[in-house]
């Protein structure tokens, strides 16, 4: 079995924040990291969208095709029709900048979801735009055609001001009026309203992003994708390779893997604490990373229950990849050293 992990946020975003790494206990990861041989193909991947799109063989549209693949996972026909993601926001004022909050950070019923797309497809139908809420926080834009714009991935744009990530290309102005109309529309919803009354954040704009058509896959080198990403799923049902969801743990993994097969497991835990600045709780997600992961991956590999893992590491603080078997384990000179060494590294 060889097993690829992607890790996207293993390392903090803001390099010189040393003091995040202090007394971290990820023994079974450091040990991983020396005992590898370094690989080097993720150096240009600036996202995790794109590292999946290239390793699927999907090129990059104007955006990196996000849309219509995460709809393909959650069972919709996307054809041949331009699609963005168009995902539930709340924009807050913080002195004279907006600043965006995604889902990870407010709930959001379905019947909610429903009613407030209902209102904006009522708007826009004119417009040749229809919105698809088929996940209470995962929507989709339908577009009679493709506009020339490029856009933020939510990821990048969740916990900050929305000034500069904003859409661009020709179409922008038409794109930022409409979202200005969205925001009118939103404001006095009788879903927002009921939302502020029970205490809940108003769902006050949308954010379009990761536009495209579906296009062919390549033949991915991948049996079987193990996560709780649209995208990842997404590719992995258009490539015809199987798509499970993610287990709770290396050890649940392993009970249900094949043996010989080539597995791709998408940990994303970290990213939602980079994106908001939450030191703390992306420490405590390492550590459980650490536990549920790292820790029984490492045992089975030196028990030969795995041929082979490779940690992809992605994100604003750095990436690369390593590669490891249990004969790496043995390079006792490969002297093991703590997070903060790799990261210095990457500086």
């Amino acid at each position: 079995m060889h097993c690829h992990l992607l890790l996207p946020d293993l390392f903090w975003p803001e390099r010189e924040l040393r003091d995040i790494y202090r007394d971290l206990d990820t023994p079974a990861l450091e040990r991983l990291l020396a005992k590898g041989r370094r690989k080097s193909d993720d150096a240009d991947a600036e996202s995790t969208a794109a590292w999946l799109c290239r390793r699927f063989g999907v090129e990059r549209q104007t955006d990196w095709p996000v849309a219509p693949f995460c709809l393909l996972a959650d069972g919709g026909e996307p054809g041949g029709r331009h699609w963005l993601r168009a995902d539930p926001v709340h924009l807050r004022l913080d002195g004279n900048q907006l600043v965006l909050a995604d889902s990870g950070v407010f709930s959001v019923t379905q019947q909610e979801a429903v009613q407030l797309a209902d209102s904006l497809n009522a708007h826009f139908s004119a417009d040749g735009l229809a919105f698809y809420p088929l996940r209470p926080d995962r929507w989709y834009l339908r577009t009679e055609r493709a506009p020339a714009l490029e856009t933020t991935p939510l990821a990048e744009a969740a916990g900050r001001s929305i000034d500069a990530l904003l859409p661009r290309g020709a179409d922008a102005s038409i794109w930022r009026a409409r979202l200005n109309e969205i925001q009118m529309l939103l404001h006095g919803h009788a879903v927002n309203e009921a939302r502020e009354s029970a205490g809940e954040l108003p769902i006050n704009s949308v954010w379009p992003w990761g536009g495209g058509e579906l296009r062919d896959t390549a033949a991915a080198k991948f049996n079987a994708v193990w996560s709780r990403d649209a995208l990842a799923a997404g590719l992995a049902r258009s490539a015809h390779i199987a798509a499970h969801d993610l287990p709770d743990s290396g050890v649940d993994l392993l009970r249900a893997s094949a043996s010989q097969s080539v597995n791709l497991i998408l940990l994303d835990r970290l990213c939602g604490a980079a994106q908001y600045g939450d030191a703390h709780r992306w420490r405590e997600n390492l550590a459980q990373l650490e536990r549920d992961w790292f820790a029984p991956l490492l045992e089975a590999l030196r028990q030969e229950r795995i041929g082979m893992l490779s940690l992809h590491a992605l994100g604003a603080g750095g990436a690369f990849s390593v590669e490891v078997t249990r004969g790496d384990l043995r390079r006792f000179w490969r002297r093991v050293k703590p997070l903060l060494a790799y990261v210095e590294g990457l500086s």
